[in-house]
């Protein structure tokens, strides 16, 4: 059931300081944008509306938000920048009648969670306010509006740090920048606003001195004290980095509770699913959709992305996996390299250096050393020998090598494709096959081998034999 509020996320600055072509609210954070984690924050108030607001990189930013979130946003254009309760008039006309309140929240704050944007909205109905506002405490406040205050302590008015007096920048609790409002008063203040400050722009946070001019004996602004790293918005990449280690430490943390082995040092990005006892080893990364079903053991160093691993599968240290389905007690590793559209069925083996690529193993084959294996179709219990080599590129085409169940491939083998070794058969270690070898067939594609009795010996006599002067 949604209610009758409407939540608007500011995201139409450039974002200078982060120095990219990319827009500001699109640098990725645990794997996807940071404005995503905004829009999760609004979802999370079941609000009838969610409007963002769209400048800078519009086109960019509204693509992927589209393709996340789909129909349950919308945009309002911010055609030029001229501060924030520019934008916030930007968003007016798609707010719904029915919403009577109005959240404003920033795509650049990705830490803040949907539970705090709820107790702004309850701190405002609880005090019958006309706003709540967020603040923090900041030990170096530099860039920040100033909360003001009358002789009772009431927030009184937030003053920019551009416009502040000296003795102004001495306070340290400074505006977030969330907002909770009544929709009648946003929309008079709105009208209300003026640019006359130190930047010429329209600012939101004038809300606060009309709301205590508006009902000067009540209290019209309430104040919902925040944690400083929640609440900070992001500015720079070094920002970046550090509200990036903070979330996915709260997302290692999520999983750990709910019944996972999470070691340090483990990178767990947003939209990975977990079962229930599954190992992750330390500077282990898993990206994407990646999908681990109930005690795989994920060692050290390894990679997936966009990978489904099915229950009792164990990753060794530093394998990689894309795009690929690990199958049930499979083992894969370490160093082993699983490229996309590849299958690793049920009990399989794929081990030190092997690499797979759009190749599927059925349950119990094994690939255990050294070898390619490309375009493969690999039946039930198959062997693929050290060194074999699956050679499914002619320079123009890819094509398909299929080895049979139960079949033995030696080992540094080259199977040059398209080509088919039949069920049981067996390719003589050292060979070049670049025929099908039928059913239970033995195959020995290599030179025939001499033996010359006695000439190592002379060959060595040769080699010690002083040079003519």
């Amino acid at each position: 059931m949604t209610h009758p509020r409407t939540v608007v996320v500011l995201a139409a600055g450039q974002g200078t300081r982060m120095k990219s072509a990319l827009p500001k609210v699109l640098h990725p954070i645990a794997g996807v944008a940071m404005v995503t984690f905004a829009i999760d924050a609004a979802l999370a108030l079941d609000p009838e509306q969610i409007i963002v607001v769209v400048g800078h990189g519009r086109e960019q930013v509204e693509a992927q938000v589209r393709a996340r979130f789909g129909d349950r946003v919308t945009f309002a254009l911010q055609a030029s920048q001229r501060g924030t309760a520019d934008a916030v008039r930007a968003a007016l006309p798609a707010i719904p009648a029915s919403s009577r309140e109005v959240i404003i929240t920033y795509g650049d704050c990705p830490l803040v969670p949907g539970a705090f944007l709820q107790r702004l909205v309850e701190a405002r109905v609880s005090g019958s306010a006309l706003v709540s506002v967020a603040t923090t405490e900041l030990d170096d406040p530099t860039g920040y509006g100033r909360m003001l205050r009358d002789g009772r302590g009431r927030i009184t008015a937030i003053r920019e740090h551009k416009d502040c007096t000296a003795q102004e920048r001495e306070i340290r609790v400074i505006n977030a920048g969330l907002y909770a409002v009544d929709r009648a008063f946003l929309e008079r203040a709105l009208s209300a606003i003026d640019s006359s400050n130190a930047q010429g722009e329209f600012y939101l946070t004038d809300l606060v001195s009309l709301a205590d001019r508006e009902q000067p004996e009540a209290t019209p602004v309430v104040e919902l004290r925040g944690r400083q790293e929640i609440l900070r918005g992001i500015n720079d990449r070094a920002e970046l980095a550090d509200a990036e280690a903070h979330m996915l430490e709260a997302i290692n943390d999520r999983w750990r509770r709910a019944g996972n082995s999470i070691a340090r040092g483990a990178r767990i990005e947003r939209d990975v699913e977990l079962a229930q006892d599954v190992t992750v080893g330390q500077g282990a990364v898993l990206r994407g959709k990646t999908k681990l079903e109930s005690n795989v053991t994920v060692d050290v160093g390894c990679v997936l992305e966009d990978a489904i691993v099915r229950e009792r599968a164990l990753l060794k240290p530093y394998t990689i996996v894309t795009k690929s389905e690990v199958g049930v007690g499979a083992q894969l590793g370490p160093f082993a390299h699983v490229r996309p559209e590849s299958v690793v069925g049920e009990g399989a083996h794929v081990g030190n250096f092997v690499e797979l690529k759009k190749t599927r193993m059925a349950k119990g084959s094994k690939a255990n050393h050294l070898a390619y294996v490309g375009d493969g179709e690999i039946g039930e219990a198959a062997n693929i020998g050290a060194g074999t080599i699956f050679c499914n590129y002619d320079g123009y085409q890819k094509h398909t090598t299929t080895v049979g169940a139960g079949a033995f491939v030696g080992s540094n083998s080259s199977l040059v494709a398209p080509v088919t070794i039949g069920e049981g058969a067996y390719v003589g270690s050292g060979s070049v096959v670049t025929k099908d070898v039928p059913k239970d067939a033995l195959a020995v594609g290599r030179a025939r081998q001499e033996n010359k009795e006695g000439y190592a010996a002379k060959l060595r006599a040769l080699k010690k034999k002083p040079a003519a002067k």
